[in-house]
């Protein structure tokens, strides 16, 4: 299949992680279908803009759907949404864990299920989750978004080997802090004592994630399946 033909939906595309991924991959020739709650903030012929809560299921069934029908064919879901709370598990509400497991895990469920229903027919395609090194590092005060993201890399390695007979691969990018709004509330003393535990002392930059996202989504690739990639020499 010609890349210029390639689709690929990304979620949580207005801001952050999300929307330089779909700018990038829309520079190289992807046609992009994103979403987010708000109203999009790309300006692109080749980019499609869904407003909607990656937690309602309806709603990205929907989306998905209306994808399938729009062009044909699905390559590619980077399931990039996400929430984060940094708070003591002793302070941490029943409806902060909620709220984030419901953007984080259901919501990367969703999309994976139904983009994975349109990938069956093609016998092909690339399942790409988000998850963070504050998993691996077990970091205090982040309780909530490493166990919503615990979860996620269970879908990964469950989901790849379920879906790896059809030629489906699922992989998943767990990068260090990015410059975005999910760490703008965390101190600097917060991040520095983050960086000083990661062999590669420097916060991720989004060409970080890029490069490893687009391994994952290579032709070649096709053999690498159910892996989940820290960035910063972060140890799983």
């Amino acid at each position: 299949m010609s890349t210029h033909r390639r689709v690929i939906i990304i979620t949580g595309t207005s801001k952050g992680i999300g929307a330089k991924l779909a700018e990038y991959y829309l520079e190289s020739g992807w046609k992009v279908a994103g979403c987010s709650r708000g109203e999009s903030t790309i300006d692109h012929p080749a980019y499609h803009h869904t407003c909607l809560d990656v937690g309602d299921e309806k709603a990205v069934t929907a989306m998905v759907r209306e994808c399938g029908k729009k062009y044909g064919q699905i390559d590619a879901l980077l399931n990039n949404a996400g929430i984060a709370s940094m708070n003591s598990a002793l302070l941490t509400p029943g409806s902060t864990m909620e709220k984030v497991f419901r953007t984080n895990c259901f919501g990367a469920f969703y999309f994976a299920r139904e983009s994975a229903k349109l990938m069956l027919k093609q016998k092909t395609g690339r399942i790409v989750f988000f998850t963070t090194v504050a998993r691996p590092l077990r970091l205090e005060g982040e309780l909530a978004y490493a166990a919503s993201k615990a979860a996620v890399e269970s879908l990964t390695q469950i989901m790849s080997r379920e879906l790896a007979p059809n030629g489906i691969t699922v992989n998943a990018v767990g990068p260090t802090p990015v410059k975005t709004d999910l760490i703008r509330g965390v101190s600097d003393a917060a991040i520095e004592r983050l960086l000083e535990r990661q062999a590669i002392h420097r916060l991720g930059e989004f060409d970080d994630v890029i490069n490893v996202v687009d391994f994952f989504l290579l032709p070649k690739s096709d053999f690498v399946t159910g892996q989940v990639i820290y960035l910063g020499g972060v140890e799983g």
